[in-house]
């Protein structure tokens, strides 16, 4: 069996069960219809959730991908948070505040995507999310880069 060359490797996320053809599919190089088509088929139980996909395109134009379990950590903050769009400025904008509580329920639902081995870690890189979005987390302080915490 020939080894295939691999063109391409793409991070992207779609909405489950609702992929189609379009700028973001095209540039990768790869069989649209056919890739929407099983997109579509893996995903129809996260029906409008974004899915975050990684896609492994060959020279062939076929391709195999992955799909995350959870969706991407902003879009569950912004849901536990209630609102709708981040600040604008992080540093002068707080659109709202969140309680620990539902910080720590979004990092354990986000380990099984992340580099982190202890809550404490992925609760720290949510707050993380958090602040870059204008949104406070109440009693907990987000991993600062150099910072040996």
């Amino acid at each position: 069996m020939a080894i295939k060359e691999l063109k391409r490797i793409a991070k992207i996320q779609l909405v489950g069960g609702q992929a189609r053809p379009g700028p973001a599919l095209a540039s990768i190089g790869i069989n649209m219809a056919e890739f929407t088509k099983q997109f579509n088929d893996k995903t129809k139980q996260r029906n409008g959730e974004i899915v975050r996909t990684i896609i492994w395109a060959y020279s062939d134009k076929s391709f195999k991908f992955d799909i995350k379990q959870t969706e991407p950590a902003s879009v569950m903050i912004k849901k536990a948070a209630k609102v709708q769009t981040a600040g604008k400025n992080q540093l002068t904008d707080t659109v709202a505040t969140i309680s620990k509580e539902d910080a720590l329920k979004i990092a354990r639902a986000k380990m099984v995507d992340m580099n982190v081995y202890d809550e404490a870690a992925a609760l720290r890189m949510i707050a993380g999310t958090a602040k870059q979005m204008g949104i406070k987390i109440k009693d907990v302080e987000p991993i600062v880069k150099g910072s040996k915490k």
